[in-house]
Formats: C-alpha cells, structure tokens, sequence
C-alpha cells in the first residue's frame, strides 16, 4: 500500500509545483475516489476536517509554513501500483485544473468533512478524523 507521503510525490511529478492546500484536497480526493474504485484505501494515514476541508496530518508536517511546493522527499511515487496510479490519474484529470479555493470549497460542501465538523464554527480548529468509511460511503453514492 502506498502512504500519503508517495501519492503527494506521484501528483507533484505529473503536475508540477502547486499550493500545499491544493496538494491536501489532491491527495484527499485520490483516497476518497481510491476507496469507491478499487473498495481498499489508497494509504493508510488518517485524513482530518480542518477548517480549510481536509488535511493529512503528515503531509502537513512536511510542508508547514510553505504556501507552494514542488517536490516531496519523504515520498517515492514508484511505489504506486497501476490501480493507484490509475485513481490518481482520474483525480488529476477531474480535479487538476481546479485551483486550492475552489476544492476547498468543494470539500465544505460535502458531507463527510461537513458531518465531521458539525457544531463547530467556521475556522474552529479541529482533528477529528474523516473516516474511510464515510469517505466511502459518500462518494459511492455519487456514482
């Protein structure tokens, strides 16, 4: 199994520098559709409903303090195999163009960061976690 850190890589290499914000909700809509396509996660690290929509701990640490990023070190996109890299492909081809605003939007939009956030406030902060399962769960009934 990949791990976010090699899916954040693989998308960084086939589209080049972009905002960190931009590469969360890349790497998060990769797991979301991953699960819907191929019914097992894309990596194993949790996603959580921050207030600006999902964020991967993780790959956070790794770019705090930078708005842009090109290159990710901790990861190796080699390792993804071609159902992984096909789930990320489709992702790039959907959502690619997409500037980090408007997936961010997007994502508030949507019930499982929406259902994860209830009762908090808009830039309350939060880490709890948005299930695989209701990632999976939601985007399946969007097919």
């Amino acid at each position: 199994m990949a791990t976010a850190h090699d899916v954040a890589e693989y998308i960084l290499k086939s589209c080049g520098s972009m905002s960190a914000m931009k590469l969360q909700k890349l790497v998060y809509y990769s797991q979301a559709w991953h699960l819907v396509w191929d019914d097992e996660p894309l990596f194993h690290e949790s996603v959580e409903a921050w207030a600006n929509g999902p964020v991967i701990r993780e790959l956070y640490e790794c770019h705090r303090g930078k708005f842009s990023v090109g290159a990710w070190p901790a990861g190796n996109a080699e390792v993804l195999t071609e159902e992984e890299r096909g789930s990320v492909d489709a992702i790039i081809k959907h959502y690619g163009d997409k500037t980090a605003f408007w997936l961010s939007e997007a994502t508030h939009r949507e019930d499982p960061w929406r259902d994860v956030r209830a009762g908090l406030g808009p830039n309350d902060r939060s880490n709890n976690e948005i299930t695989t399962a209701a990632m999976a769960e939601y985007y399946s009934s969007l097919v």
